[in-house]
């Protein structure tokens, strides 16, 4: 009886997860924000800023679209942390419902067939999505490409679009919303995310280290957020950003401690919006070497559930 009750309650309800892959900086996480009309993942202009499988959920009447953001496939896996991300991306490839495959407009590049490639075994729908087409001036050029790209393999769709503006956007969400598979929800109506504060406070202060350090960024960089405490309309949150070497210290330190002071402010206001009450924020930098490379320091710094 109540198995019957469950089926009929949740009779033309669409639920499914998609994967956003791509290789790096292709406008993954920047397509999550947009779809999710509020910022879920965190995005700069440098390769290799998502770190983490973030869930962005959007639940609208009748469909949960559960999108998976993925960081970039690393082609080299020169380090322990590279492998774990390749980890995590494949693992999610075998556990969703469908794939949206991001590239750059008319950039089709050597790094995209090799992804392309890695999903000849998957068997669930892939929609190709071709990002920044804001870029291009003759939207007529767009049919060919389509048309060439289309030889590749079997997509479900090829959609261009522009996840900076927002254009075709929507035509995205309803051919994935076409394509979900149905069944009950798996998250309350009004959850955006899985990810806890702490992670998201975390990614807000690593954006500002990759936006304001630029080339000078070490890679082998990360955050930690050591404790945060809720207390009436205030967050107290205490933050560790691990390098590996003294001089990358000095680096995201800045002269007279202005980079460090300029990092947490901003950091301090992005957490403000997003939790909605005031923000006390301490940052501490300390070097920890071979940290990328340290199977117990990545558990610990929390790459193993990547």
């Amino acid at each position: 009886m109540s198995e019957m009750l469950t089926q009929e309650g949740t009779q033309g309800i669409r639920c499914g997860y998609i994967a956003i892959i791509g290789r790096p900086n292709v406008g993954k996480s920047s397509l999550l924000n947009r779809i999710l009309g509020q910022k879920i993942s965190i995005t700069s202009r440098r390769p290799q800023t998502t770190r983490h499988r973030i869930l962005g959920i959007k639940t609208l009447a009748g469909i949960q679209a559960i999108y998976v953001d993925t960081p970039g496939f690393q082609d080299k896996e020169r380090r322990l942390m590279n492998r774990y991300l390749n980890r995590a991306i494949d693992s999610t490839l075998e556990e969703v419902d469908l794939i949206l495959f991001v590239i750059e407009a008319f950039q089709f590049t050597k790094d995209d067939e090799w992804i392309l490639q890695r999903l000849r075994r998957c068997a669930v729908p892939i929609v190709l999505v071709l990002n920044k087409v804001d870029r291009i001036i003759d939207k007529k050029s767009l049919l060919p490409a389509i048309a060439t790209l289309s030889k590749k393999r079997e997509f479900a769709a090829i959609i261009p679009v522009s996840a900076w503006k927002g254009d075709n956007v929507a035509v995205l969400e309803s051919k994935v919303a076409e394509l979900l598979p149905e069944g009950p929800m798996a998250y309350p109506e009004d959850q955006v995310t899985d990810r806890s504060e702490r992670f998201l406070a975390a990614e807000l202060i690593r954006e500002k280290l990759t936006r304001y350090l630029g080339q000078e960024l070490p890679y082998a960089l990360t955050v930690f957020v050591e404790s945060l405490e809720e207390e009436k309309n205030l967050y107290r949150i205490a933050a560790t950003i691990y390098v590996e070497r003294p001089g990358q210290k000095a680096i995201v330190i800045g002269k007279k401690g202005e980079g460090l002071k300029r990092i947490g402010y901003e950091a301090r206001l992005d957490m403000e919006r997003m939790f909605g009450s005031k923000v006390y924020l301490e940052l501490w930098v300390k070097v920890r070497e071979g940290w990328s490379d340290n199977e117990r320091l990545l558990h610990h710094l929390g790459y193993a559930d990547t």
